[in-house]
């Protein structure tokens, strides 16, 4: 198999638009990530299709950073020695509300429950008064299209060099950051239609490019717009920035994994 990159490293985003994390492993099943998107803030205006409160409604949702309060318990499932053991390899039973308990960092420096109707009180504080919030849990990751997203540092430190400035990678909020080994940006759009193998295990189908919307336009430490961002994309890249991924083979992935082409 052709070695193609590696690992940079690895993200998850516990609640939908708010800050993200990074993790030294992660395993990476069927749904996604474990414990990406396990919550999200349903909002009352946006489409039926779309129902959830994103940053690019409320930039400040950026400024909040989710807290598992038992990260040990969410680095993976209780029973995944155990489900790798029997062939083929069962599904491993994934976290309970319990193991689920999350606390938010709020920006004012406050610490809230993520259930503590407080929290919806701040938020809810920037928007309009006709936008009802409620607080949701998945058992599923809540991404947009696809369970995984992949994203070159390749891909960032272009799109930087085009606008003239340094462009942080974690604007585009990935699952896998990967280091190509052809150190060309945008490489990643040839993997569309191909299978990778992410470290000893985990196999990717990578299904479609990355549209991209106004959330790479955000600062992700303060949540200030910069619209060239976009402009640029739009004008050279066709608006997409990255690929999604749907997950064949589940496994751990960590840095330093090599990424190889399966066919």
């Amino acid at each position: 198999m052709e070695i193609i990159g590696a690992v940079e490293s690895v993200w998850r985003y516990p609640v939908k638009s708010m800050r993200g994390e990074e993790l030294q492993e992660a395993f990476v099943g069927f749904p996604g990530i474990y414990g990406d998107r396990v919550y999200a803030f349903r909002n009352s205006a946006a489409p039926k299709g779309f129902p959830f409160l994103t940053a690019r409604e409320l930039e400040s949702l950026l400024l909040y950073q989710p807290r598992f309060r038992k990260p040990e318990l969410m680095a993976k499932p209780a029973n995944l020695a155990e489900a790798e053991a029997i062939a083929p390899g069962a599904t491993p039973v994934y976290a309970d509300s319990a193991e689920l308990a999350m606390d938010v960092d709020t920006p004012s420096g406050g610490r809230l429950a993520i259930d503590d109707p407080t929290l919806i009180g701040l938020l809810r504080a920037n928007i309009r008064e006709t936008h009802e919030l409620a607080l949701l849990r998945s058992d599923r990751a809540m991404t947009d299209c696809r369970p995984v997203s992949l994203f070159s540092i390749q891909t960032a430190r272009q799109l930087g060099e085009e606008l003239g400035i340094n462009l942080d990678k974690r604007r585009f909020r990935a699952n896998i950051y990967v280091d190509l080994k052809s150190g060309r940006g945008f490489d990643e759009d040839a993997l569309v239609g191909r299978t990778l193998r992410v470290g000893a295990k985990t196999i990717i189908r990578v299904m479609d490019r990355d549209p991209r919307c106004k959330m790479i336009t955000l600062d992700p430490d303060t949540g200030q717009q910069n619209v060239e961002v976009m402009r640029q994309l739009a004008h050279a890249h066709e608006t997409k920035a990255g690929v999604y991924g749907a997950v064949l083979v589940e496994g751990t992935v960590r840095p330093g994994d090599g990424i190889s082409l399966v066919d």
